[in-house]
Parts: structure tokens; C-alpha cells; sequence
């Protein structure tokens, strides 16, 4: 089993994938299913490989890998067997999104500013960091990892980001603004390295370091949080870009689907689909669909 799953993986990669944990999962199997004297893929290993995993959801994905393992085997040769999907679907659905209002984005900035009571750099960093990801929707790693010949007259080069998709995201003229004035001082502080937001270090800016600040700012502020409450996150900046965004869709139904392709390009969604999730994000936006749908069934314009 072991050459088949590592002539698969080389296909793979070779298509563009990483496949890195993909690739993982699928070497353990096939030295599970050789200790078991298994040639062929056989559906009961498979079921019992992946049923060692300790949750749902990560059996159901172990599961997921062997069957299109199988698939691909199977097109050769019918002795391999494709498992059932006996433990449910891979994905888990969505958590419901922290969507920001303007006046806690405001608190949020202002309160970074005040991170730097030692050294004002920090501040400055941390405020342009979430102005930049409030205003683009930019992904954190993304904006983190943004250098100097990123930014240019047209915009935001975003090079191989999560899909290894390179896009240009064009900014506001007051968003350039913003970031010219942060850069008089980002080259100041440090001028070898040449990432647009680094640490007190002087060394690229960490997602760890990012999300720990956002994270105190969010605790420093008071913003709700409990159980069954959506959760803020510095994510949470990045889907409260995307609902805002589609609160100011135009009306008509070309006019709504040009806007949702633009949207989903201008993130670096890989699917269309992966926008018109935010749909049901607000209750504002879900009212609106609400409201169209009833004045189509009424005889009006959708």
C-alpha cells in the first residue's frame, strides 16, 4: 500500500497541492493497512484507522482522505474497495462571526495606540496593523507578511497567500495615507529588515505576537463575550470588512452578482461560495433577503 499512497502524493503535489497533512494521514494508513496484511484498500481498515482518531470530525476527515485515496486506486483497479462515509460529513459548520460596529473598531484603535507606553513604536504598529486589516479585509498572515515592494501606486501586491493565489488589492486614498505615515516611522526604527510591520525586535511581526495584542485589547475594552456569544478574534476584523462590504451591495440581480465576484477576488476567497456565506452573518443582511424574497413571491422585484 505504501508505494500506491506514495505515487498518489507525488501526483498531487505535482498538481499544485501541498497536501502536507493530507499526505501525513495517508502514510499512516498505508502502514496501518501493511501491518495488517491489507494489499488493497479495504473498507473495514480504512473504517478502523480512521475510528482511532479521538473526535468526530477528525475521523470523518481521516476517512475522507482514504476514500478519495480509493477512488483514485479504484479507476484501475476494482479490488480496491471505497469506505462508506460512516462517520459524517468532513466539514463542521462556521462559527457565527463577531462583526464589529464602527464604534468598537474605533476603541479597538485607539486602544492599540495606547500599546506603546514604553516604547511608542509598538502602538504605531499595532494601530496601522488593525486599521490595514479593518479597512482591506486583508487576511492577518497576509498583512504581516506584506514588505516594502508590496506596496505600490495601484495598491496591495498580495503574493501566494492561502490558496498560493497572488492578487493586487486596491486601497482607499485615505488608507494610504495611513500607511505612508507609519512607514516614516516603520523605516526609521528599523531599516534592514524590510517587512512592512515588525516588532520591537526589529524582526518581521509574528501571528502570534498580533493576535496576543488584539486579544488584550478585546479584554481591555469590555467587548462581550460568553457562552453562545460569537467570539472576537483579529479575524473578526476580516469578516466585519466582508458583511459591511455586502451591506452596500446594489440592487438587481446582475448588479448583486458582479458585486459578489469582485467581493470574493478582492478577498482571495478560492470559491464564490466561501462569500455568500457572510450572507447570513447580520441580522441586517439576512432581513434584506428576507425582504426580497417576499416581494418576489408578491409579485415584485427580486
Amino acid at each position: 500500500m505504501t508505494p500506491a499512497v506514495e505515487s498518489y502524493i507525488a501526483l498531487r503535489c505535482a498538481t499544485g497541492f501541498a497536501f502536507r497533512s493530507e499526505g501525513s494521514l495517508l502514510q499512516s494508513f498505508a502502514a496501518f493497512s501493511d501491518a495488517a496484511g491489507k494489499r488493497y484498500v479495504s473498507a473495514d481498515t480504512a473504517i478502523e484507522w480512521a475510528g482511532s482518531a479521538p473526535s468526530l470530525c477528525q475521523r470523518a476527515r481521516r476517512l475522507g482522505q482514504v476514500i478519495r485515496f480509493a477512488r483514485y486506486l479504484r479507476a484501475e483497479d476494482a479490488r480496491h474497495e471505497i469506505p462508506p462515509t460512516v462517520f459524517g460529513s468532513e466539514s463542521r459548520p462556521r462559527p457565527v462571526p463577531y462583526i464589529f460596529s464602527a464604534e468598537e473598531i474605533k476603541r479597538i484603535l485607539q486602544t492599540a495606540s495606547g500599546l506603546g507606553k514604553r516604547n511608542a513604536f509598538r502602538g504605531h504598529t499595532y494601530n496601522t496593523l488593525f486599521a490595514l486589516l479593518a479597512c482591506t479585509g486583508l487576511r492577518v498572515s497576509e498583512a504581516i507578511h506584506l514588505c516594502f515592494q508590496d506596496i505600490t501606486a495601484d495598491g496591495l501586491v498580495i503574493r501566494c497567500s492561502k490558496f498560493r493565489k497572488s492578487r493586487l488589492v486596491p486601497l482607499h486614498k485615505t488608507t494610504q495615507a495611513g500607511l505612508e505615515q507609519y512607514l516614516l516611522r516603520r523605516r526609521a526604527y528599523t531599516p534592514l529588515d524590510d517587512h512592512v510591520f515588525v516588532s520591537l525586535r526589529r524582526r518581521a511581526l509574528l501571528l502570534h505576537d498580533a493576535e496576543t495584542a488584539f486579544h488584550d485589547i478585546v479584554e481591555k475594552i469590555g467587548l462581550p463575550r460568553g457562552v453562545g456569544l460569537p467570539r472576537p478574534t483579529i479575524h473578526s476584523l476580516r469578516h466585519t470588512f466582508a458583511v459591511r462590504a455586502l451591506e452596500t451591495c446594489p440592487d438587481g440581480r446582475d448588479r448583486i452578482t458582479k458585486h459578489m465576484l469582485a467581493l470574493s477576488t478582492y478577498l482571495g476567497h478560492s470559491k464564490v461560495a466561501d462569500t455568500y456565506w457572510y450572507l447570513e452573518a447580520t441580522p441586517d443582511l439576512m432581513r434584506n433577503i428576507a425582504d426580497s424574497c417576499q416581494s418576489f413571491f408578491a409579485g415584485g422585484r427580486p
